[in-house]
């Protein structure tokens, strides 16, 4: 799990290995991961943009950027939480991601507020 606050926004992600949907012989692993959003600052602010950096583990690194998470750009009021679940294919069976989103505070300069690491990995695959 990854745990990250910057200028009072906490990002929650989770991971999760989606069996139905992947195919290890074909080297097709799929991910899921849920996003939980929380406003824990003072200052009203909206989700402008993300990039996610993601990382498998032949060292292959792709960097996704776009506008707001889930076709939405959510405004966060201080004590707001937003939550979306996306998923994110791979070649490998483990990999990681890490990331940030842009934010637009109502009073003042926009801001990367991080999303530290997490792990995408078939169960069983890490120790």
């Amino acid at each position: 799990m990854s745990d990250t606050t910057t200028r009072g926004i906490r990002i929650q992600v989770e991971s999760i290995y989606v069996e139905e949907r992947s195919d290890p012989q074909e080297g097709y692993f799929f991910f899921a991961y849920h996003v939980v959003i929380s406003n824990v600052g003072r200052e009203t602010a909206q989700l402008m943009s993300r990039e996610w950096i993601i990382t498998d583990s032949d060292g292959n690194v792709e960097r996704v950027e776009g506008d707001g998470v889930v076709g939405e750009q959510p405004l966060l009021a201080p004590g707001q939480v937003f939550e979306y679940t996306s998923f994110c294919p791979l070649r490998t069976s483990m990999g990681s991601m890490q990331g940030s989103y842009l934010m637009r505070p109502a009073g003042g300069e926009s801001f990367r507020a991080e999303i530290a690491p997490f792990t995408l990995a078939v169960p069983g695959v890490v120790n």
